[in-house]
C-alpha cells in the first residue's frame, strides 16, 4: 500500500478551520493551555515552537510550522492505518489527528471501524468528535461534517 499524501483539499479544510493566526492565543474551549499560533499549533506539535501569550509569527513561518506538523503527524498516523486507505480519507484522518491529537486518534472508533473494513462507519464516527469540555461546539460539529465528506469524496 503506498503511502497517501495530505492533499490540497485536506490542507485547505484544515487551514479553513484552524484559522491563520500570527499572535499567540489561548486554547478557546479552556481559556488557557494549550496556547497556539499559526494553523493551530501548539508546543505538542514538536515542530521547533513553544508558543506563548504575546509572540508573533509571519504567515510564511506559519505555513512551515504547518507543514513539520502534516509531516510529523503523518508519520504518528499512517502505522495505525492497516486497511487500503486513499487520499481523501488519509486527509480526512489526518485533520481529524491534528485537531484531537494522534493518540486520541489512535483509539478512536473512526480508526477502528476503517482498519475493519467498515468505512460507512468509519465516516460516521468522525462525526462523534464534536465536543470540547463535554460541550458540543458548534465549530467541530461543521469541521466534523467536512471531515466526513473529504472521507466519502470519490478520489479523480
Amino acid at each position: 500500500m503506498s503511502a497517501p499524501t495530505v492533499n490540497a483539499a485536506a490542507q485547505a479544510l484544515m487551514h479553513e478551520f484552524e484559522g491563520l493566526e500570527l499572535e499567540a492565543y489561548p486554547d478557546p474551549a479552556t481559556g488557557g493551555e494549550p496556547i497556539t499560533i499559526g494553523y493551530g499549533t501548539t508546543a505538542a506539535a514538536g515542530v521547533g515552537i513553544v508558543p506563548k501569550l504575546g509572540m508573533k509569527i509571519t504567515k510564511a513561518q506559519a505555513d512551515e510550522y504547518f507543514r513539520l506538523a502534516l509531516v510529523k503527524f503523518a508519520a504518528k498516523i499512517r502505522p495505525l492505518i492497516k486497511a487500503p486507505i486513499n487520499e481523501n480519507e488519509f486527509g480526512a484522518f489526518m485533520s481529524l489527528a491534528y485537531n484531537i491529537g494522534p493518540g486520541a486518534f489512535a483509539k478512536s472508533t473512526a480508526l477502528r471501524k476503517f482498519n475493519a473494513g467498515d468505512k460507512a462507519g468509519a465516516a460516521q464516527a468522525i462525526l462523534s468528535w464534536n465536543k470540547a469540555n463535554g460541550k458540543v461546539m458548534k465549530g467541530l460539529v461543521r469541521r466534523r461534517e467536512a471531515e466526513r465528506a473529504l472521507f466519502l469524496k470519490a478520489v479523480k
